[in-house]
């Protein structure tokens, strides 16, 4: 009986372990799962280092110590762990590496060390020369993504999806301020579009969007566009105006930039961002929902508006930063083929993010000069998993992410609740778009 009263206990916290990891994998790694990952990666950490090649043999004055006392050769030296701290995804570890190491042995490594120590995604970084931080993830969060609290607003820097390592991932329109967005039909980019609106919409910016597709993607949030256009014709005008407002806004930025010598360094300004708060401009966001409908032509003077609209956008990736104007374009495939000035269009857009793609052609026009394994990673894509993408940029890094399912009505009714932010801007009015009508089966209803 005693056995009996000893056993059920220890059968009822496995049976609850077991439960908890298949239908809340996030309870049971905070409850259970933080532990046993924490022990065993302190007790193969020393072997799974030397098998994973990240050791260095010992030190010279070691070997011949050992051979004048005539003792044991050392043991190859790992490096030092300088902390292991749990996170709410998984753990954090944080070494401090060997002479002759690097970052990349890590990054070439993460693989590795995934499966050794039974983790489920393993991501390395560097901190400082010498240290490096292995962000270890317990459980697939991209299974299902469930983000954080949103932090209070912070300028234009918005969060649209979560990491593979279990990090809130951020547009930051400041650090990256043109970004280039594509995927396959039914991949989810329209979902991290939409994401993304909804995201910037209790911000204090203007947003400006071309759908060429009749407005069926972004109308429905009309409420909080200062501009649309549904159409390659009336797109053509809109980007004139927005060229002509960025000129305005150069103008202003020249007038107020106060360069003497009485005027200290920090109040000097290129940009709106060191701008008095009274006089600086709204910041402009551009989005563009299906690229290719811009850049197709049948005809001559199809041909010719083409040619005016690549310039102007080439124009505003160029020169719209510092105006505070910021490009998000969307597509199915950003090649050569959509005529001159698109690959020079291409090469302004920093920030790079790529959802399912059907052929390797099409993630090679996203990350073929930035990194070939964020290519294959964007082909291996799960058709299963809509919203899956590959982000990256140009400095090499790249990562999974994953963007909430942010369905059309929550972004409608965001954009709705903040439309008294839909800031004016002269230049645009004349493409302020109107409220969308209900329409309803037999009637239509204002």
């Amino acid at each position: 009986m005693s056995a009996l009263w000893v056993t059920l206990p220890v059968v009822l916290v496995l049976a609850l372990a077991l439960v908890l990891r298949w239908l809340r994998p996030a309870w049971y790694w905070m409850t259970f799962g933080v532990t046993f990952a924490a022990i065993r990666v302190l007790i193969r950490y020393r072997s799974v280092m030397d098998a994973c090649g990240l050791t260095v043999p010992p030190a010279r004055w070691q070997l011949a110590l050992a051979g004048v006392t005539n003792r044991a050769v050392p043991e190859a030296r790992s490096p030092r762990i300088l902390r292991l701290r749990p996170t709410s995804t998984g753990l954090l570890l944080r070494l401090k590496t060997r002479p002759g190491q690097d970052a990349f042995d890590f990054s070439a490594s993460s693989d590795r060390l995934r499966h050794s120590f039974a983790l489920h995604n393993v991501v390395s970084r560097e901190i400082r020369s010498g240290v490096v931080e292995l962000r270890m993830t317990g459980y697939d969060v991209l299974k299902s993504v469930r983000m954080p609290p949103a932090s209070p607003a912070d300028g234009v820097r918005v969060p649209v999806a979560l990491r593979e390592d279990g990090q809130v991932h951020h547009r930051d329109y400041r650090e990256v301020p043109h970004a280039l967005n594509i995927g396959a039909t039914q991949s989810g980019k329209s979902i991290y579009q939409r994401t993304l609106i909804a995201a910037l919409a209790p911000r204090n910016v203007a947003l400006v969007g071309i759908d060429c597709k009749n407005g069926v993607e972004l109308a429905p949030l009309a409420a909080r566009f200062t501009a649309l256009a549904d159409n390659p014709a009336t797109a053509v005008e809109l980007l004139a105006a927005l060229v002509q407002y960025m000129d305005r806004v150069y103008l202003l930025i020249r007038a107020e930039q106060r360069i003497s010598v009485a005027v200290p360094d920090a109040e000097i300004t290129s940009d709106i961002w060191d701008l008095p708060a009274h006089l600086r401009p709204v910041p402009v966001v551009l989005v563009v929902d299906e690229v290719a409908e811009l850049a197709l032509a049948t005809n001559r003077a199809e041909e010719a508006r083409r040619d005016q609209i690549v310039t102007y956008l080439v124009r505003l990736a160029q020169l719209g930063r510092a105006a505070g104007i910021y490009l998000e374009v969307c597509g199915q495939r950003f090649g050569s083929e959509l005529g001159k000035g698109i690959t020079m269009l291409r090469a302004q857009l920093t920030g790079r993010t790529a959802h399912r793609v059907n052929d390797e052609t099409s993630a090679s026009m996203a990350f073929g000069d930035i990194s070939p394994d964020a290519v294959l990673a964007a082909v291996l894509i799960d058709r299963e998993r809509p919203g899956t993408a590959v982000t990256g940029d140009f400095s090499g890094g790249w990562t999974r992410i994953r963007a909430p399912h942010t369905t059309l009505r929550r972004a409608v009714d965001i954009c709705n609740a903040h439309a008294y932010r839909t800031p004016e801007v002269p230049e645009l009015d004349a493409f302020r778009p109107e409220p969308p009508a209900r329409v309803l089966v037999g009637k239509v209803q204002p």
